[in-house]
């Protein structure tokens, strides 16, 4: 997500890292680094330079604790301005109750519903939802779709024309469940008509959480609508969606920020897993190429993959019989880039040229079938491969012999990627270093 925002802190940060020393010029060039890309990611005007006067002020004025670098103090106090620009965490509510969403169209807001149904539903919590759009026509059709996909109950009828007639509905016909999910009416602006049917709403629904659909590809102007319907109906929290389609996400994040509205989730895909809580720390650690090692485990204990599977790929002592389990558990974690921003140090390295993520992650299914045609010897030890070997694989697989060396290929800079990144090639430099600082903390 945010590529090109990430991609510009990451360049800054190695200048750092690779700088003999630090003094003036040294953090006068970062700061000049850091202010191109925030405005560059349509992060505020004000706040880019405020956040940079900090970083000059501090790094030019503190001193590094004992044990510590000049080069490793100035990156820990970009990071932890970067964390205070994004905003305070909240913390998200795992009691039952109802949540009211709120959003204008095309914000991605009853999407955004079957994400959130589909996050409290794995944890434990049983959620319903009730269909509260009764303008968009299509509204009532989308959120049935989506609750038989996630398999959670709604209630979304279409021959009522009256949203709280329908939430009174809801809630009777709900009432043994934990946690009742509630959509509401869109519109183009926040007219009056919209305000006193959500204001209406939300006296009906009296809701624990009000949450606000809104796609990051706003930018700043996503502020000014947060503040709107903080005024109107409460809101507790956004759903920023479109995270991982926008170059203006830095913009929306900050925006919200400022208005005392908090982020809570992120949209960043349009499987309905792809929902990320939001976590300061976390995010700015994966923006600026150092990771997110608990969020990952996370999904991989999410997804079912094997703990010593997990660790064996993240140290790249893998056979094909492991890689085999990373391709089956990609499918269902989500975007392979995604995945890969989460790998401790992974966005720092400078991938091999044909190295294409989005290709990738297209061809996981065809390898897939590759990998079963493989006999156990081909698995634990692809080094045994010959031509003949090949052939008769591509013909078990039902594809073309140049798939099987491209999958070949890509195990092997796969390999030599974590390996480099597990401790044989990255960690051993200077950012190395700065990476650990960090350790405990963020991995």
């Amino acid at each position: 997500m945010l590529e090109k925002l990430g991609s510009g802190l990451r360049d800054a940060l190695r200048k750092i890292a690779k700088a003999g020393y630090v003094d003036k010029d040294t953090v006068n060039e970062l700061v000049k680094d850091i202010q191109r890309t925030l405005l560059a990611g349509d992060v505020n005007v004000r706040l880019v330079f405020e956040l940079t006067e900090k970083i000059k002020k501090r790094a030019l004025g503190e001193k590094p604790e004992k044990g510590v670098t000049a080069r490793e103090h100035v990156v820990k106090i970009v990071y932890d301005e970067l964390v205070n620009l994004v905003g305070k965490d909240v913390e998200i509510n795992l009691q039952p109750g109802r949540i009211l969403f709120v959003g204008l169209f095309g914000s991605g807001k009853t999407t955004s519903i079957g994400k959130i149904a589909k996050f409290y539903q794995k944890k434990g919590l049983k959620t319903a939802l009730v269909g509260c759009d009764v303008h968009r026509p299509a509204a009532m059709d989308q959120l049935m779709q989506l609750s038989t996909e996630i398999n959670v109950p709604c209630y979304a009828p279409k021959d009522i024309k009256d949203a709280i007639e329908i939430a009174k509905n809801g809630i009777e016909k709900f009432k043994k469940y934990d946690l009742l999910i509630f959509d509401s009416s869109g519109r183009d602006a926040l007219d009056k008509e919209l305000a006193d049917e959500l204001r209406k709403l939300g006296e009906t629904v009296q809701p624990d959480e009000v949450l606000l659909a809104i796609p990051a590809d706003l930018g700043q102007a996503a502020g000014p609508q947060a503040s709107e319907f903080k005024k109107l109906v409460g809101i507790t929290g956004v759903f920023l969606t479109k995270m991982d389609g926008t170059a203006r996400g830095g913009g929306a994040l900050t925006a919200c920020s400022i208005t005392g509205s908090p982020v809570k989730f992120m949209g960043v895909g349009e499987k309905m897993d792809a929902l990320e809580v939001f976590n300061s720390e976390r995010f700015i650690s994966r923006l600026i190429g150092f990771g997110d090692l608990q969020s990952l485990l996370e999904k991989v204990k999410d997804i079912g993959m094997e703990k010593d599977t997990a660790e064996k790929i993240m140290t790249g002592k893998f056979t094909m019989n492991e890689f085999y389990e990373q391709i089956k558990g990609m499918q269902k974690m989500g975007s392979l880039k995604n995945v890969m921003d989460m790998v401790p140090g992974m966005p720092m390295l400078k991938l091999p040229k044909d190295f294409d993520a989005s290709k990738q992650e297209s061809k996981m299914k065809k390898w897939k079938y590759v990998i079963e045609s493989m006999t156990l010897e081909e698995k634990n030890d692809p080094s045994v491969m010959s031509p003949s070997r090949i052939k008769r694989i591509a013909k078990g697989s039902g594809v073309q012999e140049s798939d099987v060396r491209e999958l070949m290929r890509y195990y092997e800079q796969t390999k030599k990627m974590m390996k480099m990144v597990s401790g044989k090639g990255l960690r051993r430099g200077k950012l190395g270093r700065i990476m650990k600082m960090f350790k405990g903390k963020m991995f």
